[in-house]
């Protein structure tokens, strides 16, 4: 007669496949071996009731959770980390790339104000050489105009006639072949200045520095006649006023002006009065 073991139920938790098939495998061996106890035994043997511990294989498996979620959480915490030195470094390259903006934005409006202060400095002194230009050529016009006065004060009778007349056209144009009443060339102007006190003179400069008396340059008189180049072939003509200063139609450049001999020494003179 056969007896079959009567093994309690411990419930456990619910396990994964694997562990319940070696479970499953270990129960079988233990049933099988008590059957093959109880067969061998004597036929009035008591029941058999036994108790069997199922060993526990939990243990590794909740230390490699544990050790997996570490890892979770280090991993998460290492991507945060990250996350926030990424959001700093751009936040960072932004305020440099502000900062550089800025600091080019006023090095081209501190050059711009260089550059206007230059300008309006350098137009100050442009005013400034052009004021003292101004006194210059006004101080020398006062002088120039003084001498005139001297100079015809000095001259007497036609001579003074001649020089007014000459001095009187100061600032008309020079005309190559012009006779007047506003513009005129060198020889011209001599012919007219003359002819205003009734004496007619050659219209050409060759003929006009052989027209009268030929005179040294130490011994000049206002109304005198001075000539460029040789006499009978000079090249142009003008008027002595008196204070070594003479007027003469000298170029298109410049037109009728009164300058001192320095300004071009004649070559001689002639005194027709």
């Amino acid at each position: 007669m056969s007896h079959t073991a009567h093994i309690p139920s411990h419930r456990k938790p619910r396990q994964s496949a694997s562990k319940t098939a070696l479970r499953a495998g270990v129960a079988g061996g233990v049933l099988s071996t008590i059957a093959v106890a109880g067969a061998a035994g004597p036929a009035q043997a008591e029941p058999v009731t036994q108790t069997i511990e199922m060993p526990t294989i939990t243990a590794g498996l909740s230390t490699s959770v544990a050790a997996s979620a570490q890892a979770t959480q280090a991993v998460a915490l290492d991507l945060e980390i990250q996350a926030q030195e990424d959001a700093a470094a751009e936040t960072a390259a932004k305020a440099a790339k502000k900062a550089k903006a800025e600091a080019v934005r006023k090095a081209e409006a501190k050059k711009k104000a260089e550059a206007a202060a230059k300008a309006k400095a350098e137009a100050a002194e442009r005013a400034s050489r052009s004021a003292e230009r101004t006194t210059l050529s006004a101080a020398s016009d006062s002088s120039s105009s003084s001498s005139s006065s001297s100079s015809s004060s000095s001259a007497t009778g036609s001579a003074a006639s001649v020089i007014a007349f000459a001095q009187s056209q100061i600032g008309d144009a020079y005309v190559s072949g012009g006779t007047g009443p506003n513009s005129w060339d060198c020889s011209g102007l001599v012919q007219a200045a003359f002819g205003s006190v009734g004496i007619d003179l050659p219209r050409v400069s060759q003929s006009q520095s052989t027209a009268g008396t030929q005179v040294s340059l130490d011994n000049l008189q206002p109304g005198d006649i001075l000539y460029w180049g040789g006499a009978g072939s000079a090249y142009h003509v003008g008027i002595y006023v008196g204070g070594g200063e003479f007027v003469g139609a000298q170029n298109s450049s410049t037109g009728v002006v009164q300058k001192s001999l320095d300004y071009d020494p004649p070559s001689g003179a002639v005194r027709v009065l």
